[in-house]
């Protein structure tokens, strides 16, 4: 069982520690249920299966906010569980942030009741083959003919490629070079000119694809926001969701502690428990203190955004690359407790370790949160300087 101490902190409301109780709940009597043999068939199963529980309701929202510590709390013990029902929450969440965020009412009404049901699923589309982090270098084109937009280029990378139903599509629209000539749109799956191009398997399976899109013609009022306003849509979009995947690190992490302290107490060397030993009890305290540091790292994020913040980049960056980091080292260690078992396929401790790999890549790579990090300090730095 989790260390649920934590719920007591003072980030969290009444609200936050119920909806944990009911969703631990619901997960460890439903999550069981489902057969992961086919990704694709086991994803649209668990989208349907949080949609009808409700707990979808989380991952958008109609009134422009959304609130983060119910999304990490979501998030994390969805992780904990199952690692694929963490991945279909989340993508309807991140799929649809742009419209939650900056969506017209008309956009939202056409499709956050579908994805908030579980009846619609939804993904978000903005790397490129040669533009991973590096957003603002995006070449696809999006151009203006009369009340339409024509999508051209490719997306790679996509969660949920193959089996959405809408995508959140950013491309270049050509207001000015960089990031400034950056724009959003809705794409429904059916657009004409779109086409799966390659699915991509990893060493953990979710459902990934290559989409290409050829002279697919957009209303221009499936638009989000302004014209030119995509790169800060989907940072904006990244800010509230990359402490979520801090969070699903933490979800994972919080389950390889648990088995490791399962594995070390029925274990036993020269006739005494492998929790007897020293350097045992080391890793134990190594993986506690990380786990709770983590913690504390997600849900002030959290806390800042809900309590207002307009942005909370360092944050978020902050929780993201420890909380990754960490929980790979974390999954290490508890691998290296169960011995020749922890590389068995099928036991959860391999399965925690080939699913923590790609967090410490997607949605902001670790590097890359150490420069968002070291930018936001330097920054603050200089302000301070200013106003000595």
């Amino acid at each position: 069982m989790a260390d649920r101490s934590f719920l007591t902190w003072p980030f969290f409301e009444d609200r936050h520690r119920i909806l944990a109780d009911k969703l631990d709940a619901w997960a460890e009597a439903n999550l069981s249920k489902i057969n992961h043999d086919d990704t694709d068939i086991a994803t649209r199963a668990l989208v349907q299966m949080l949609g009808d529980a409700g707990w979808l309701e989380h991952s958008a929202s109609t009134t422009e906010t959304l609130d983060v510590r119910t999304l990490c709390l979501i998030r994390e013990t969805l992780a904990r569980y199952d690692g694929l029902a963490d991945f279909a929450f989340a993508m309807q969440g991140l799929g649809t942030g742009a419209i939650t965020l900056f969506g017209s009412q008309a956009q939202k009404n056409a499709w956050l009741l579908k994805t908030r049901s579980g009846k619609a699923i939804s993904a978000f589309a903005l790397t490129e083959p040669q533009s991973g982090s590096d957003v603002a270098n995006s070449t696809m084109t999006a151009t203006r003919e009369g009340d339409y937009y024509i999508l051209d280029g490719e997306k790679t990378w996509i969660s949920n490629g193959g089996i959405a139903d809408v995508y959140t599509v950013f491309a270049r629209s050509g207001e000015a070079p960089g990031a400034k000539g950056l724009s959003a749109f809705i794409v429904p799956a059916n657009t004409a000119g779109l086409r799966i191009k390659e699915r991509i398997n990893t060493i953990a399976p979710h459902p990934l694809a290559t989409l290409e899109f050829k002279s697919c013609r957009i209303p221009a009022s499936d638009m989000i926001g302004s014209p030119g306003k995509g790169f800060g849509i989907a940072m904006a979009v990244l800010d509230v969701f990359r402490s979520t995947v801090a969070a699903a690190a933490l979800g994972f992490a919080r389950r390889a502690l648990d088995e490791a302290l399962t594995r070390v107490t029925t274990r036993q060397v020269q006739g005494k428990d492998l929790a007897e030993l020293q350097l045992v009890q080391g890793h134990i305290a190594d993986m506690a203190l990380d786990i709770d540091a983590a913690a504390l790292l997600i849900y002030r994020a959290g806390w800042t955004k809900d309590s207002g913040a307009p942005r909370i980049t360092r944050e978020a960056a902050m929780a993201k690359l420890f909380a990754t980091e960490q929980a790979q080292v974390i999954i290490d260690k508890a691998l290296q407790l169960h011995g020749g078992d922890g590389v068995r396929s099928g036991q959860t401790v391999e399965r925690l370790y080939r699913e923590i790999r790609a967090l410490r890549i997607y949605e902001g790579a670790s590097d890359v949160q150490k420069v968002i990090i070291a930018r936001e300090t330097l920054g603050a730095h200089a302000g301070n300087l200013k106003s000595c």
